[in-house]
């Protein structure tokens, strides 16, 4: 943190921070500080105060003094010369046949340096004019183009609303503006409605444009359908000052609400899924009144309940509500545990015949007949067997334990 005092050199122009060492300096005291151009003569606007040090542009000059009745004389004699000066400025520019327009000029407090300000179309060569200047005044000269709103800034005038201009009276620098402003606060886009003495737009734009977004961005959009205490309607105008909107009701009456007394179509649509959300939430808190179970089809089911397949805790089993939901759509019954359980006896059955195989002892199958005995019979003898005498088949096997047979 730094202890500084706020100094303007001109009138509305910028502030800038000088470190008041150990002098007693107060708002509104003349002082005479040390700047990059020289010896300055300023106003403190901005009492001492201590500001953190990434505000201070360093290196932090001193005051040097607070200004004495001497060095206001002085400053007054400054002024009276710089009139002086802009009229011999004037008759050398017109000698020189130059296309620039004078706008002001002044002195540094120490008269070391004088400076004149004009405004051009383009680039101007000056340098003969300067060399005449410095022959006439005896003293270093700078010249310095500027544009139309420093031009505006310095001569002053009276703006559409009757003041003083904005830049002319307290504004310190130029904040950027743009039409979009306009447009936000539903203005005539017409550019001598929008436009200051200098042609560009208009400062106090800026002023409210904030305002303007922000009360926008709460108000249903124009078109948007909203419902009202009179019912549904569709908004066809927003009054941002009010803030409030119109709204045409189905009956084609246009009635202005307050914006408290409107919701958006959407929003209440959101309010009633959340009502609704919340009554479910409640509901699955206190649970069913009565588990879910899925079918048992089948002579066997509860004998493979038994075997240690039921409940197997696989998500997504037999027995789940999704798997109900599928029993009635399709419109049959399914086997608790599905095909696999089926597929495993198989497995097991046709691994118990070929143990049996390895180990020389015969297979009995339903009929009491091994598997050796029917492939050594006859073709003919097999071909006229009934069909429960000869095993079941599947996809062009034999019952004989998977391999196929021989007629």
């Amino acid at each position: 943190m730094q202890n500084v005092v706020g100094v303007r050199f001109k009138k509305a122009g910028k502030i800038y921070y000088f470190d008041p060492g150990e002098a007693i300096i107060n708002r509104g005291d003349a002082v005479i500080v040390e700047t990059a151009r020289g010896v300055e003569y300023g106003e403190v606007v901005v009492g001492p105060k201590s500001v953190p040090d990434e505000e201070v542009v360093a290196p932090l000059k001193k005051v040097l003094r607070v200004a004495t009745e001497s060095d206001v004389a002085e400053m007054a004699d400054n002024r009276r010369r710089e009139q002086e000066a802009i009229a011999i400025c004037a008759r050398k520019v017109a000698e020189h046949g130059l296309e620039m327009n004078l706008i002001d000029c002044e002195y540094t407090f120490d008269g070391s340096k004088i400076i004149f300000y004009f405004t051009a179309e383009g680039r101007v060569d000056f340098r003969e004019l300067v060399r005449d200047l410095a022959a006439t005044f005896r003293t270093r000269i700078e010249l310095r183009q500027i544009g139309v709103r420093d031009e505006a800034k310095m001569l002053g005038g009276l703006g559409p609303c009757g003041r003083p201009i904005c830049c002319a009276s307290f504004l310190g620098d130029f904040a950027p503006v743009s039409i979009k402003m306009a447009k936000e606060q539903n203005l005539s886009l017409n550019p001598s409605k929008i436009s200051g003495l200098c042609g560009r737009l208009m400062c106090c734009l800026r002023y409210e444009s904030d305002h303007y977004v922000e009360t926008r961005a709460s108000l249903p959009e124009v078109g948007s359908t909203v419902i009202t205490p009179e019912g549904e309607g569709r908004v066809i105008a927003q009054n941002l000052l009010r803030n409030t909107v119109s709204v045409e009701l189905a009956s084609k009456v246009v009635i202005e609400f307050p914006l408290e007394e409107v919701d958006r179509e959407e929003d209440a649509r959101d309010n009633k899924a959340v009502g609704v959300a919340t009554v479910r939430d409640e509901i699955g808190e206190e649970g069913p009144s009565k588990p879910m179970e899925g079918p048992k089809v089948g002579a066997d089911a509860e004998g493979r309940e038994d075997s240690g397949h039921a409940g197997s805790g696989r998500e997504g089993g037999a027995g789940s509500p999704s798997e109900a939901r599928e029993e009635r759509r399709n419109g049959r019954p399914r086997d608790r545990h599905g095909d696999e359980h089926r597929g495993n006896r198989r497995h097991d059955r046709h691994e118990q015949h070929r143990e049996e195989r390895q180990q020389g002892r015969p297979d009995e199958r339903r009929n009491g007949q091994s598997s050796e005995g029917r492939r050594e019979g006859p073709r003919e003898e097999r071909a006229h067997r009934p069909r429960e005498d000869r095993g079941p088949r599947r996809d062009g096997m034999s019952g004989q334990g998977g391999q196929r047979g021989q007629g």
